[in-house]
């Protein structure tokens, strides 16, 4: 490999071990074996490699996250066999996720970093509807990615960050699939009532 793979590979394991705020150029020399000038003449500065190994190390999980994927799409089974791979990876998964959590809190700081995490929202909305539903991407319009690609991004982040606040005490896959079933079937129950109460209403007028 050369400096820049060097340099590359160096700054994602201080973001593991350090994360964004703590890691300095002269912790990726160390780590990279390569040299300060190198930082500046293949990637321009510290946070702008910082940014690339963030988005690499994601990639890289994106990649390599192969869960057993059971059941139909959108029943129970799935979408608890979902939570079980996601769970059963959180340890790898946590540097990225510490490192994301940074870059949010600094994002007017970051703003180049965050326009690249922004742009690439729309792609992980996709995969993780496709991951859920069983409907490949391609069959996605944009509601489906809006909807319910938001709704299983904002449970994905969630957990993620219970789980470093707390993983002790973690909800499990089996308690977020139990959730999910509860809080639908409240929602078709109050949908029902609310359409009933509307019937009565017009057959006493």
């Amino acid at each position: 490999m050369g400096h820049r793979e060097d340099l590359l590979d160096g700054a994602k394991k201080c973001l593991a071990e350090k994360g964004f705020a703590r890691t300095t150029a002269r912790d990726i020399v160390h780590a990279s074996g390569a040299n300060l000038a190198s930082i500046g003449y293949h990637y321009g500065s510290k946070d702008a490699l910082l940014s690339q190994a963030f988005l690499s190390m994601a990639e890289e999980w994106s990649d390599s996250f192969t869960p057993e994927v059971t059941g139909e799409g959108g029943s129970p089974e799935r979408f608890r066999s979902v939570w079980d791979g996601m769970i059963g990876q959180r340890d790898q998964a946590a540097p990225m996720w510490v490192a994301g959590m940074e870059i949010a809190m600094n994002r007017d700081r970051l703003p180049e970093l965050r326009e690249m995490v922004v742009s690439s929202e729309g792609e992980r909305r996709k995969g993780l509807t496709e991951m859920f539903t069983g409907i490949p991407e391609e069959q996605l319009d944009e509601r489906d990615v809006r909807t319910l690609g938001g709704l299983y991004q904002v449970l994905v982040a969630g957990m993620m960050v219970q789980w470093l606040y707390d993983s002790e005490n973690a909800v499990t896959a089996e308690e977020l699939t139990e959730g999910m079933r509860r809080a639908a079937q409240m929602m078709v129950n109050g949908k029902d009532a609310g359409a009933e109460a509307e019937a009565e209403a017009d057959a006493s007028a």
